[in-house]
């Protein structure tokens, strides 16, 4: 990911400030100098805006956009701050608008399988929430102790199980969401058959808050994950992998997750890790785990497999997690990002392509990447069962100023494969100039008028997804 640099704005007036402390009152206003003490995020320029509102209710978010369509006051909103496309950046004359005290669950139905949360509600809270009912989320991420749901929502979040349960879009029963200025609309039906005209709401789901606020979302829950077994397994090539991924896509597999070997031995060097070092000097690595009714089952269909995918050399090796410790460290070596502390300044593009493509596709853009600039290598990890890839480039030295000119040599193909350039991540600032090269123009035009329509001063977080004009001042 590159670190976008905001554009200079003229500042809030006294005036508007004193109007908007006034809406929800002084302990519900961060200045910039509150936020200098605050953790911004994955992005530094997340604060970068001269005020921050935490309104309590669907009410208070609605008062606050009302007054700030009024007075042409672009309004930035934000729930945990883990994008990595840069959509929830701010700057100087903005508003940012965090949704941390939408964060009651007030429905959560073992009937049903649904629940009703505030936009505010962290994954893992739900998530512990569901358990006890012996249900969950259906979605999970590497984020799940910060990402919000109203920002999961927002961003269309994939994760994990998205193979299994679709991304939120699927995920979602109902909305309820603030529009640019103040209108809310309330659809929050518990239920998958509603045919009830347009469903203008659902449009927030992967708007990236560029068109309001997702305030409460009513969420279909699924099964808790039965007892599991987890092993992480070495290839030779990602053709390896994508014929192994044919072989354990059973009802039983609920990951399937994929490494180059120079992000696990990043990790190795950087966390120890020491039972993984040997696997970890492979080209390739996959972490597995599939459930059953008890471990000893789990354990026994996924030794199975891994058995005959052996004796049809579909790997070679593999190690088989016997405690929940060497569980979490497996785990570990997926999700951390230790390449991004030896060598900060990379990129991050997020990519989907079709399994039968990935090997070629992958090999082909390694090569692209070599043949630009000496030094430059690529490291790889994903969501191998659904073709989502995050494809990090990384040098001895910082390559951030090198996005635009990588970025077709990642993505230009993808359509092509059946594939897209942004798979789980949003757009935001980061992917804008390849969404206005690859996107039809008529779908490009489409979303401008939907954009006109929900938010026609463009005040709802300005210049992100599609580019858009200064805000003007209100008219004395």
């Amino acid at each position: 990911m590159r670190s976008m640099k905001p554009l200079a704005t003229s500042p809030l007036t006294a005036t508007q400030v004193a109007a908007l402390t006034a809406l929800l009152g002084s302990a519900h206003i961060r200045t910039p100098q509150d936020l200098a003490a605050l953790d911004p995020g994955i992005d530094p320029h997340n604060f970068g805006a001269c005020l921050l509102v935490r309104p309590g209710s669907t009410e208070e978010v609605a008062a606050v956009l009302a007054y700030c369509h009024e007075q042409r006051i672009p309004v930035v909103p934000q729930g945990g701050r883990t994008g990595l496309s840069g959509g929830a950046i701010s700057q100087r004359g903005q508003v940012v608008l965090s949704v941390e005290r939408l964060d009651r669950i007030e429905v959560l139905d073992a009937d049903q399988r649904s629940a009703v949360v505030g936009a505010g509600v962290k994954l893992c809270v739900l998530a512990a929430q569901a358990a006890t009912v012996g249900l969950s989320p259906g979605i999970d991420l590497g984020a799940r102790d910060s990402a919000t749901l109203g920002g999961l929502v927002s961003t269309n979040a994939g994760g994990n199980e998205a193979f299994r349960y679709g991304t939120m879009r699927e995920r979602v029963l109902g909305l309820e969401c603030v529009l640019a200025d103040g209108t809310v609309i309330t659809e929050l039906g518990q239920v998958r058959k509603r045919n009830e005209g347009l469903a203008v709401e659902r449009l927030l789901i992967g708007a990236e808050g560029t068109l309001g606020v997702v305030t409460r979302v009513a969420l279909e829950l699924v099964p808790s994950r039965s007892p599991v077994a987890t092993a992480m397994v070495a290839l030779e090539s990602l053709m390896q992998a994508v014929a192994l991924a044919r072989h354990l896509r059973t009802p039983a597999l609920v990951a399937l997750e994929v490494m180059s070997g120079n992000h696990a031995m990043a990790v190795v060097r950087s966390l120890g890790l020491p039972e993984l070092a040997s696997l970890a000097a492979h080209p390739w690595l996959v972490l597995v785990e599939m459930e059953a009714t008890s471990s000893e089952q789990a354990e026994s269909m996924l030794v199975e497999l891994l058995g005959t995918a052996s004796e049809q050399e579909l790997l070679t090796d593999a190690l088989l997690a016997q405690n929940e410790a060497q569980r979490h460290a497996m785990w570990r070596l997926r999700e951390d990002w230790a390449v991004d502390r030896e060598r900060p300044g990379g990129l991050w593009y997020d990519i989907s392509v079709p399994l039968s493509a990935m090997a070629d596709y992958v090999a082909r853009v390694t090569a692209r990447v070599a043949a630009l600039e000496a030094g430059l290598e690529v490291f790889v990890i994903g969501h191998l069962a659904d073709g989502n890839l995050h494809i990090t480039v990384n040098a001895p030295h910082p390559v951030s100023e090198c996005y635009e000119a990588i970025a077709p040599l990642v993505t230009d193909e993808l359509t092509a494969l059946g594939g897209s350039f942004s798979a789980e991540h949003g757009i935001g600032v980061e992917k804008q100039a390849t969404l206005l090269r690859l996107v039809s123009p008529a779908k490009l035009a489409l979303m401008q008028a939907v954009k006109r329509a929900y938010d026609p001063h463009g005040i709802m977080n300005p210049g992100k997804v599609l580019p858009t004009a200064p805000v003007a001042p209100s008219a004395e």
